[in-house]
């Protein structure tokens, strides 16, 4: 490091998001070395440390022999004020080299409003935001993530995007970057090459046309591209490879525990539910090779919790045998083993007795919806009974605390929808009067919903995004009808999610508007210090687009998705 950096760090928050060094880290001599990979997250180091399928691309990679992959986390706006500056470039925390100095830049994207920071991740890299204006060899960008299977917004930035799952796709992809280099192909020479492999999407070999109306009208491949590039797919997690010896931050991070991945997909149908969709089939761990990764990662780590991670894992059919081997090793260790994404309808209080020996937290469940009719328009299959019985049990057992979460402005939803939030909430108080153990505690009810966003790949992709002013009224109306004060009521702010919306259900012109709204100084939008709704809304009007467009219009049941390129599976 300079001595310039040094002085930097001593004057920005939290100095070890920059620095690297962490145990587990993997170092490499760069004579051996022929692909060099900067691995992007475009979010905060907290945020990207406690990304599970980030560690595991990481190791993958790393694995490879010749391949040398490194981190790369969004600066917060301390650093990177600092950075512009003094025009200290973006760096790799293993080797400290500058981002612009690797073959490939990859992305991973989890989440819409990170689309800010790849494109000020790249211009704090001092590579072109582009993808034209990238013409060698060199710093070829690709990316990947569950917002991939909508890659138009970003199409002209992203040289290719992996679709699916990559721990199979990525070491193709690396190969046939590294024959390229050794063939001296041209860019142009190896995105054909590279779109060949299952699962890889070049944009750059599409061309979208549009009806007056702004409706798309075709999406036309060029000879030899795939008409629809298909999502790839891990068929046998007992084999996938999973780091055990993962690298262990020096500061804290937002998950800062061991995770453990149970299995991938969701016997659920929830409509509005990407993941849901996206992550099919159903693959599963046996619970003895996950009690020994668990192990594994827990003795490396010295973790002092570790968590079951899948989208509903009280679902997962082992879930018992796997709770008691891993008990019998975190108990008397005094590890806590955490358990989030229960589901009301199979809840087992003796399970979560167990559980909760080391330490007991608070219940999380997502009803979703506040009637018996709006759940079954949306396919979350579980009753008021189920819920109600289910905190019976709990609190009967020593809870006193539980966390609701719900959306506003599902299809079909109604003022009537909306109290019954409400009254469900005053149902659950109830029922802890009638059966909490721990009365002169109190209960705590945190309640919190979220502005609904349609998107794709589900069977609400065409639906209408309620207006924000809409949303506001319903959220006051939910207000009006709270009157318990262990109630916590929390809202998500109609501006961002109405921003998500856009970016989730772009077309290729939203990339205009995301260009404006960088150079108007977007960043960071995930977070609350640095979202400026103005500065988006004017990026839009330079682009002569109308977010409405993409949100309250709607989309018609005939009408060209500009997603359609993408095949997950699922119809």
């Amino acid at each position: 490091m300079t001595d310039q950096f040094h002085r930097l760090l001593m004057r920005v928050q939290k100095p070890a998001r920059y620095v690297g060094g962490e145990y587990n880290q993997i170092i490499k001599d760069k004579k051996d070395v022929d692909v060099r990979v900067a691995f992007c997250f475009p979010d905060t180091y907290e945020i990207g440390m406690s990304n599970i399928g980030m560690r595991i691309l990481y190791g993958v990679m790393n694995e490879m022999s010749g391949v040398w992959c490194e981190r790369v986390f969004a600066p917060w706006g301390d650093m990177e004020d600092k950075m512009r500056a003094h025009g200290l470039p973006l760096w790799a925390l293993e080797s400290h080299d500058a981002v612009r100095d690797f073959d490939l830049v990859a992305f991973t994207l989890g989440y819409e409003m990170c689309y800010s920071n790849v494109l000020n991740m790249l211009e704090l890299a001092q590579i072109p935001l582009l993808s034209k204006d990238r013409r060698g060899l060199e710093n070829i960008v690709f990316a990947g993530g569950v917002c991939a299977v909508n890659p138009e917004p970003l199409a002209d930035f992203i040289d290719f995007f992996s679709v699916g799952e990559g721990e199979e796709s990525t070491p193709e992809i690396i190969e046939c970057y590294r024959a390229a280099k050794k063939q001296g192909l041209t860019k142009l020479e190896f995105l054909h090459e590279v779109a060949k492999i299952e699962g890889v999407y070049v944009p750059s070999f599409y061309t979208h046309t549009y009806h007056e109306d702004g409706t798309l009208a075709a999406i036309t491949p060029e000879p030899g591209a795939p008409e629809r590039v298909k999502k790839r797919i891990v068929q046998d997690m007992n084999t996938a490879y999973f780091p055990t010896k993962t690298i262990v931050p020096s500061t804290q991070i937002v998950h800062d525990r061991s995770n453990l991945e149970i299995f991938r997909g969701c016997i659920r149908g929830c409509r509005f539910c990407q993941a849901g969709f996206c992550y099919r089939p159903i693959r599963a761990k046996s619970a003895d090779v996950l009690c020994k990764q668990a192990i594994e990662s827990l003795e490396d780590s010295g973790n002092s919790e570790i968590t079951l991670a899948s989208l509903s894992t009280s679902d997962y059919r082992e879930l018992e045998a796997l709770a008691d081997g891993l008990l019998d090793y975190c108990e008397p260790r005094k590890i806590n083993l955490s358990l989030p994404s229960l589901r009301a309808d199979n809840f087992s209080r003796e399970l979560m007795m167990r559980i909760q020996k080391v330490r007991k937290s608070g219940l999380t469940f997502a009803p979703e919806a506040g009637t018996q009719r709006l759940r079954d328009a949306i396919n979350k299959n579980v009753t008021e009974e189920e819920i109600l019985s289910t905190c019976a049990t709990a609190f009967s057992g020593g809870w006193n605390s539980v966390k609701l979460y719900f959306m506003l402005g599902l299809p079909t939803e109604t003022d009537k929808d909306v109290v019954g939030i409400a009254e469900l909430v005053y149902k659950i108080l109830q029922v802890w009067r009638e059966n909490g153990s721990g009365k002169k505690r109190g209960l705590s009810i945190n309640l919190a919903t979220a502005y609904f966003v349609p998107k794709p790949f589900t069977p609400f992709q065409w639906a209408a995004q309620i207006t924000p002013e809409e949303y506001l009224r319903r959220v006051h109306l939910l207000q009006a009808n709270l009157h318990a004060k262990c109630v916590d009521y929390r809202y998500h702010e109609s501006d961002l999610s109405r921003l998500e919306a856009v970016m989730a259900r772009g077309d290729r012109r939203v990339g205009q508007a995301l260009l404006e709204a960088h150079r108007l100084g977007c960043r960071l939008d995930g977070w609350d210090e640095y979202f400026d709704y103005e500065k988006w809304l004017e990026a839009f009007r330079r682009a002569g687009l109308d977010p409405d467009f993409y949100t309250t219009r709607g989309y018609g049941v005939d009408e060209l998705l500009p997603w359609q390129t993408i095949d997950v599976g699922v119809t």
